[in-house]
């Protein structure tokens, strides 16, 4: 390990240490570790980011407000993002649907439809919870338009029928346990035969992967009226070619609903980010932040790396900021592979 993964690793630890503590303070929304900016240069000095609402000068903060300069031996930065909030938006309809455009849930504005993914041979349309389950309320089987209906969207336009989600735990919430999948049509005998033949069942996702103030990812699948309805090709991107990891610096691009196809990099990782959901909250850690590369609208876009790998979900942000899971994590939670052809 050299010197600067032993700096970041520090620094990651020292986060970790003081999480509850800097995100209780008044206008923090979310903690993570990233290079310090001096003035408007970017260093290479792994620091504790700290991003605020809004960022206001010492004189006018109380003394448990202030954030410290330094956390043990690591400096802290703080930056102000606005609030950050759950996108939701709207635009094109398109047959075969390509990710990077509007869908969501009939009864959402719109999202974005992030990429293709599989499990047992069936291909599903991959977003968020908010975009295809209406943040929890949605039941499984409930329509998908593409577009949204923020976009002109109707009952004639369905693409789909939402098949899984992961709940999101909201703060004052008792945690919900993950809605097991069921084939489609499922019978009586064919509930015993999948549990007599396991192999041949749907597999069940864990239990629990979010709970309040506990989050790690906001996703959900939708299963295709037919398979011919979707193709796996990002709109202005193409095809993924796999799944990568995201680090500091890494640069990215997107393809969404709202802003189109945008690049950007990782600012920060190891983020707890509180996410407002009109008025409901979802805390989240482990997660990626990357600058202003989204809008309203854009949630649910694949974000890969300059090569074509895709490495997170986009699912909040704000004016100056982009929020997205590690991709990782969504697969893992949902039980499900990229498609890549």
């Amino acid at each position: 390990m050299d010197a600067l993964q032993i700096a970041i690793a520090l620094a990651q630890e020292m986060k970790r240490l003081n999480l509850a503590l800097l995100m209780s303070k008044d206008n923090v929304v979310a903690t993570g570790v990233g290079f310090k900016i001096a003035g408007t240069t970017l260093t290479n000095e792994p620091s504790i980011i700290v991003s605020v609402t809004k960022k206001l000068p010492a004189a006018q903060l109380t003394a448990s407000a202030l954030v410290p300069k330094t956390i043990g031996d690591v400096k802290t930065d703080v930056i102000e993002t606005g609030k950050i909030v759950a996108f939701q938006d709207p635009k094109l309809k398109m047959r075969p649907a390509r990710p990077g455009i509007s869908l969501g849930h009939y009864q959402i504005t719109a999202g974005t439809f992030g990429c293709l993914v599989q499990r047992g041979g069936q291909v599903y349309l991959l977003s968020n919870n908010h975009v295809l389950a209406n943040s929890n309320t949605a039941k499984v089987g409930d329509p998908i338009w593409q577009p949204g209906q923020y976009d002109g969207g109707t009952s004639a336009d369905q693409i789909g029928t939402l098949e899984q989600f992961i709940p999101i735990g909201f703060s004052g919430d008792q945690p919900v346990p993950s809605p097991t999948p069921q084939p489609s049509g499922c019978s009586p005998l064919a509930s015993l035969m999948n549990l007599i033949a396991p192999r041949q069942a749907t597999p069940a996702p864990r239990a629990q992967i979010n709970e309040p103030g506990k989050n790690t990812v906001d996703c959900a699948i939708a299963k295709p009226l037919s398979p011919d309805l979707v193709t796996s090709d990002i709109l202005n991107i193409g095809v993924p070619i796999g799944v990568g990891t995201a680090t500091l610096g890494t640069q990215l691009q997107k393809s969404g609903r709202t802003t189109g196809y945008t690049t950007g990099q990782i600012t920060q990782i190891d983020v707890t980010v509180s996410v407002d959901y009109e008025g409901k909250t979802g805390t989240y850690n482990n997660q990626l932040m990357a600058g202003a590369m989204s809008a309203g609208g854009d949630s649910g876009s694949a974000v890969l790396d300059m090569n074509k790998r895709v490495v997170g979900l986009l699912f909040a942000g704000s004016d100056t900021t982009t929020i997205m899971s590690p991709i990782q994590l969504v697969l893992d939670a949902l039980q499900v592979q990229l498609v890549t052809a």
